[in-house]
């Protein structure tokens, strides 16, 4: 690490590849693009926080660059941009501010805006400086590599997933380091968890809002650097207990998918803070409105749209998950608001210089990517229009299922959408079933424990008003608003958590669980807890399994059913076809009456009863059987003798606390009938 003092270094002009700071035997080399600045001053800061300031020697094309000889890991530094302050043009250079390298790999602590109450501006000294790596020593690292069709993802957040965990030292929790600890690697492998998505952990900066409430950006899409992980949940072993984590996760066969926000930085609108972009040149970074260079143009909600248009801005992103990729292991990524990441020119473009250049990078075009396909902007809900090796968020799978299962009218066609993996959407474009990544509770909205015991959202701590949030949730409270010790209305509440995560496992496409819905985690009824960094949003362990202590359990064996029958994991849609002229088509829609489904049967508004018979790829050709009521009363299915299948054997029931069915249920043949209980799914496979 470095030791000697910044004036002993003698500057020169160095090269202008690679971007960023690069330290090799004998000195360090930086690089920044700026395509408007006249002028690039270095600022190195030596072990008393004093700044020395070297003006950039060399510039090639647009990239400023100049070589520090003698210079070691360890510098702590930044940048000063000179340029034309002329805001109506786009530009705001102010070499009076520092501003952060956007290729900076490391930090030298998290973001410290100063107290509550000053201007949106930050002090001069409140950005984390950028930290000089030395070259990264390869390891032979293993992925896991799990096929889309063998997926299971669990979305959670660092500090939520691990803060509370009784197993974990209290050093570790809510840290990186937590993150491969045995207590967590093992409940994931428990629930048959194949990939971890973690929300944000590049390095943010808590919008000025947030902070003069009290608050803090906890969900973290408020980006600062790219690069740099975030550095609030460095535990004991610091930045390496990502790395290692993400090691021991890869070792259980769990694949780490990282949640990136390219679409916006923290630097929010006109009047935003100076930290990094902006200063550098707030031209080439950002979007700005048609015919008005001084105005940002604001795609996403959050003041500000980054311009991958733009080949500089376009290469840092790409750069940038290459580092995430080949320095920690990351197995893909999940794309906050991925339609401004294709608007070049304005509107979505599924053929996008950057949708083109990670199709072509040999080492993103292997990884997962997962697309969030919307955002604000005109024409901006892209649902299905990605391209071919996209997954995409589905909320019309959540939608649907929710509405049948709350009993909604008119549900029964959206149902079986979701089962089917969504053909409707997705076929289009030659995909497959892998396309939707199905889910029913994200981080953006109600927990499940929530969906069922809340009608209204309750946001009052968030300090808008309860104006945040969705309002359209599809929840409801089963008569009471909240918790209650009503056993009635408890049981009720516990069997329709088990629906939905049954609907989610046993549905084509790929399943996405929200972390601590197994734990029955309750936000009180906030379903928009962004700001929240405190119990509201933490997993509470311990009071989780006591409130539904069979909950794991069940979620356990609804995934182990889906891994263990390959009619739930096709690879290509369902389309009710006879393949073999036996007269089993690969999918019988039916009725209770055991009858094909037939237009008047689709369009009964009042239905609220649907059965699924589905033919399972694997050579022994076994058949499955879906039975899902979301009505109150009973229903007698007819198992009708005129539809090829059968006898059938129960091997999930949601009436159950663990989905497994009793020993003593009888097996089922061709024209019986089975007592559908209100509100439940029941899952048979052909017997032996």
């Amino acid at each position: 690490m470095q030791s000697r003092r910044p004036t002993d270094f003698v500057l020169t002009g160095g090269r202008p590849e690679p971007l960023g700071a690069t330290a090799d035997a004998d000195g360090v080399n930086f690089a920044l693009v700026s395509a408007h600045g006249t002028a690039v001053d270095l600022c190195l800061f030596d072990a008393h926080g004093a700044e020395h300031r070297f003006r950039l020697p060399a510039r090639t094309g647009d990239v400023w660059h100049g070589r520090l000889e003698g210079a070691a890991p360890g510098l702590l530094y930044l940048y000063r941009v000179h340029g034309p302050w002329r805001p109506d043009e786009g530009h705001r250079f102010d070499p009076g501010r520092p501003v952060l390298d956007p290729y900076a790999r490391l930090l030298s602590g998290p973001y410290r805006p100063g107290p509550p109450g000053r201007p949106p501006f930050p002090a001069p000294d409140a950005v984390p400086r950028g930290v000089v790596l030395g070259p990264a020593l390869p390891e032979p690292h293993q992925r896991p590599m799990r096929p889309w069709r063998d997926t299971v993802i669990y979305e959670a957040h660092v500090r939520g997933l691990t803060k509370l965990h009784p197993a974990i030292p209290p050093a570790m929790r809510g840290t990186y380091d937590a993150l491969g600890h045995p207590a967590i690697v093992d409940h994931l492998l428990r629930l048959g968890v194949t990939a971890l998505e973690l929300l944000p952990i590049q390095s943010i900066a808590d919008e000025p809002a947030l902070l003069a409430r009290g608050l803090s950006n906890y969900w973290g899409y408020s980006t600062l650097n790219y690069f740099a992980p975030e550095p609030r949940y460095f535990g004991p072993a610091g930045p390496i207990g990502l790395k290692q984590s993400i090691r021991r996760l890869h070792e259980a066969g769990i694949e780490v998918i990282l949640d990136v926000v390219l679409n916006h930085t923290a630097e929010i609108d006109e009047p935003g803070p100076v930290l990094s972009f902006r200063g550098i040149d707030n031209a080439l970074y950002y979007k700005h409105r048609p015919g008005e260079p001084g105005r940002l143009l604001d795609v996403t909600g959050c003041g500000n749209s980054f311009d991958l248009g733009q080949p500089a801005a376009r290469r840092l992103a790409l750069d940038a998950l290459r580092h995430w990729a080949d320095e920690y292991g990351i197995d893909g990524f999940r794309f906050d608001l991925a339609t401004t990441l294709a608007r070049d020119d304005g509107p979505f473009d599924p053929n996008s210089a950057f949708f083109a250049e990670l199709r072509a990078d040999s080492v993103l075009s292997s990884l997962k990517l997962i697309a969030e396909p919307w955002d604000l902007g005109e024409d901006g809900y892209r649902l299905g229009a990605f391209p071919a090796e996209w997954s995409e968020w589905n909320d019309r799978f959540r939608d649907g299922v929710r509405g049948f299962w709350r009993g909604d009218a008119g549900q029964l066609p959206r149902l079986a959408q979701a089962l089917s993996g969504s053909r409707e959407i997705f076929a289009g474009r030659r995909r497959g079933p892998r396309a939707s990544v199905n889910y029913v509770a994200s981080h953006d909205g109600f927990t499940l424990r929530d969906l069922v015991s809340y009608a209204e959202r309750h946001n009052e701590a968030n300090g808008e008003g309860n104006r945040d949030g969705h309002g359209h949730n599809l929840s409801q409270n089963f008569g009471h608003e909240g918790d209650t010790e009503d056993r009635d209305i408890r049981a009720l509440r516990a069997r329709a958590v088990r629906n939905l995560i049954a609907t989610l496992a046993l549905s084509q496409g790929e399943p996405m669980l929200l972390a601590g819905d197994e734990l029955s985690r309750s936000q009180g009824g906030n379903n928009n807890a962004y700001a929240q960094d405190n119990a509201t949003s933490w997993l509470d362990w311990e009071a989780g399994f006591a409130h539904d202590p069979d909950l794991p359990d069940f979620v356990a064996h609804a995934v182990s059913l889906r891994r263990g029958f390959a009619a739930l994991r096709r690879e290509s849609f369902l389309r009710g076809e006879d393949r073999d002229g036996s007269g089993r088509r690969d999918v019988h829609w039916l009725t209770p009456r055991g009858t094909q489904l037939g237009w008047e049967d689709w369009q009964d508004s009042g239905s609220r009863c649907l059965g699924m018979q589905i033919g399972d790829d694997a050579p022994d050709g076994r058949r499955l059987l879906l039975l899902a009521n979301a009505g109150p009363e009973a229903v007698a299915f007819r198992l009708a003798a005129e539809v090829p299948g059968g006898p059938w054997r129960p091997i999930l029931d949601t009436t159950e606390p663990t989905g497994r069915p009793s020993e003593t249920a009888p097996i089922l043949d061709g024209g019986g009938t089975f007592p559908l209980a209100p509100r439940s799914l029941v899952l048979f496979q052909q017997a032996d």
